[in-house]
């Protein structure tokens, strides 16, 4: 029996290559995004196509039933939906910050509550949460994205515990810099926001730090790979650092005090 796929924001980057690749392998997959319209070359190469805003719980409920329906179970579910809103805390206007939340968290947790059933009922499934090196470490303008980001990483760590006795694994996929559209959306934002206020001077110094890590990020294609071979391990770990310079910033992270941390992030933006 083939497997069954649940991709979030599978319209451009690491979500598209997830999609692709699983589909390669044999899997039943469902890609699901705002914008189907890009699309259609994933639907030519077999891959099932939802309209889905994971802001929107009845589009949410309407996409789970959709594949139940159709091929009776759901095995795999990637959270990969997501947007990094960067912008100084103080001028950021709340609306925006409970966006990201609603996109980041609250969408990838309410799409894991109405797969969960019938994971439970099949006793097997894994969930793969797309975090970020971004939930273990700050970095100015980024608060709101990098709170997200620390509650994918909390969420997922409790809810592995939750789900071990009912043959559900949790993986967390913490991405480096990555060749995606996600640093323009966040650079944009960010000097949309910051980028005329007080805080002008280090916001244009990090916008041009985003404009080189854009330049020097792993492909989307590296990140969908790790999250394949999560899928298809027998016991994956939980969590993998992958793309971008991941492993090296998490062990810098790690062994550096957090001023020395902060101080080094600074400098990087002169």
């Amino acid at each position: 029996m083939k497997k069954v796929a649940l991709v979030t924001g599978a319209s451009s980057g690491i979500g598209r290559e997830t999609a692709r690749l699983l589909a390669e392998q044999g899997f039943i997959v469902y890609g699901a995004a705002r914008r189907t319209d890009k699309m259609q070359d994933l639907k030519q190469a077999g891959i099932k196509l939802l309209a889905m805003d994971v802001t929107d719980d009845a589009a949410l409920v309407s996409g789970v039933n959709t594949i139940i329906q159709a091929e009776g179970r759901i095995d795999v579910l990637v959270n990969n939906a997501g947007y990094g809103s960067y912008g100084s805390l103080e001028d950021t206007p709340m609306s925006e910050a409970r966006y990201q939340f609603d996109v980041n968290i609250f969408g990838m947790a309410r799409l894991t509550q109405l797969v969960l059933p019938h994971m439970r009922q099949q006793r097997s499934g894994r969930i793969i949460n797309i975090s970020s090196i971004g939930g273990k470490l700050g970095e100015p303008h980024g608060a709101w994205y990098h709170a997200t980001k620390y509650a994918v990483e909390g969420l997922s760590d409790s809810l592995r515990m939750e789900l071990k006795e009912f043959g559900i694994d949790v993986v967390i996929i913490e991405p480096g810099a990555i060749i995606t559209e996600w640093a323009g959306i966040a650079r944009d934002h960010m000097l949309k926001i910051s980028g005329n206020t007080a805080y002008k001077d280090l916001t244009l110094k990090h916008a041009a730090m985003f404009e080189r890590a854009d330049k020097s990020g792993s492909k989307p294609v590296v990140v969908a790979k790790t999250i394949v071979r999560a899928i298809n391990a027998s016991r994956p770990k939980t969590r993998y650092a992958t793309g971008g310079g991941a492993k090296v910033i998490l062990f810098v992270r790690r062994i550096l005090s957090d001023r020395m941390f902060d101080r080094l992030m600074l400098r990087l933006m002169k």
